[in-house]
């Protein structure tokens, strides 16, 4: 994004008068191109290029050679946010030439160099259970085992509720309702 610029580097007129070189030598930045910045930074931005201007650096009959340069000066000359705003109109349009732009380019480099820095120190690293698989084995095996002692400890409770489980079973389906009163019946006479 065109906003991305860092402002301890450069700002984007400084940027364009460095770009401004490269601007005008790229095959890419043809006359339709340049017509598609132009109408854009008139119409969304007529602050930045009025009707007049507009038509100034449309105009056909002046090669697009001659009309970039002159584009950029002007933008240079309006300052900070006309700058920005053609940044943003050419990332836009074309992406691929704002990306392979000589401060696009530095600005990457400087990014990785900063990355690649940092990358040396190490990062903090959080952990949530630092004890190991074991110690994970030992607190499931514990659980397991106090399930199956709940679970054998219910079946001796189970005989002394016949009356509440024959309740129970009345609102299940008739072949449920068998089961779960022959279960009671069989735990009552042991």
């Amino acid at each position: 994004m065109a906003g991305w610029t860092s402002r301890d580097t450069e700002g984007y007129d400084e940027q364009l008068q460095s770009d401004a070189q490269f601007l005008c030598s790229h095959q890419r930045m043809d006359a339709e191109l340049v017509d598609r910045l132009v109408l854009q930074l008139n119409r969304i931005y007529p602050q930045i290029l009025n009707d007049k201007e507009a038509c100034k650096f449309r105009r056909l009959s002046i090669p697009t050679k001659v009309r970039l340069p002159e584009l950029l000066k002007h933008l240079h000359a309006k300052g900070e946010d006309a700058c920005h705003e053609f940044y943003s109109a050419l990332h836009i349009h074309a992406e691929d030439v704002y990306a392979s732009l000589p401060t696009r380019i530095r600005q990457k480099e400087m990014s990785d160099s900063k990355f690649a820095s940092n990358v040396g120190i190490p990062q903090k690293r959080y952990v949530l259970n630092d004890k190991g698989p074991v110690f994970f084995l030992s607190c499931f095996s514990f659980v397991v085992g106090i399930a199956i002692l709940y679970y054998y400890a219910e079946c001796e409770t189970l005989r002394s509720t016949g009356a509440f489980l024959h309740g129970s079973a009345a609102r299940l389906s008739m072949d449920a309702t068998d089961v779960f009163i022959s279960y009671a019946e069989v735990g009552k006479q042991k």
